[in-house]
């Protein structure tokens, strides 16, 4: 299923993809798309595609969140983040089987290694493929997380999801996905 329907996502949302390459190239210097290693099903990097929304720094090692206000985010990539439209090219990584549509959204490999040395069970999402919306994304934790309380309370929904993932779960979160552009506000 994941498959199939993000080939036909990405023939159907092409024209989109473009509009959006194009306004991030004139908004600001550098790609179009943001690439950046990350761990999937059972640790395996691969590299994960996004439509850029920040300003291209020097030194890409460096990995920190977005924060709210973060002066590194464009114009173009404010509105990008607020509308989740920064995730589409990860259809592409849907395609290449690296993700799926539903599932714990891929962490920073840093990310992984620091959250991974403090919370329990951390590593079970990787049980799974990581996707582009999921369960922890639909109620509320999307964007920043701050502190290792709002890290340990996304990581429950994912190992929630890990536990009871299935076909119709998939389903309901994808509509709810949906719906969470317009009803939450804390991607940025």
């Amino acid at each position: 299923m994941d498959v199939a329907a993000s080939a036909l996502l990405l023939v159907l949302l092409a024209p989109l993809f473009i509009l959006i390459a194009i306004a991030i190239r004139l908004d600001s210097k550098g790609p179009a798309l943001f690439r950046q290693t990350r761990l999937g099903l059972g640790g395996r990097p691969f590299e994960i595609l996004k439509f850029r929304t920040m300003t291209v720094l020097e030194n890409g090692d460096v990995i920190r969140q977005a924060t709210r206000h973060d002066p590194r985010v464009t114009r173009i990539g404010w509105f990008l983040r607020r509308t989740s439209l920064d995730e589409l090219p990860q259809l592409i990584n849907v395609l290449r089987g690296e993700m799926s549509l539903v599932g714990p959204r891929p962490h920073a490999k840093a990310h992984d290694l620091y959250y991974g040395s403090l919370i329990e069970l951390y590593w079970l999402r990787q049980r799974v493929k990581p996707g582009i919306t999921g369960w922890a994304q639909v109620n509320g934790h999307r964007g920043e997380t701050p502190t290792l309380d709002s890290m340990q309370a996304r990581i429950d929904f994912d190992l929630w999801y890990v536990a009871h993932a299935g076909i119709g779960f998939d389903i309901e979160i994808l509509f709810r996905t949906l719906l969470v552009p317009f009803r939450q506000r804390n991607a940025h």
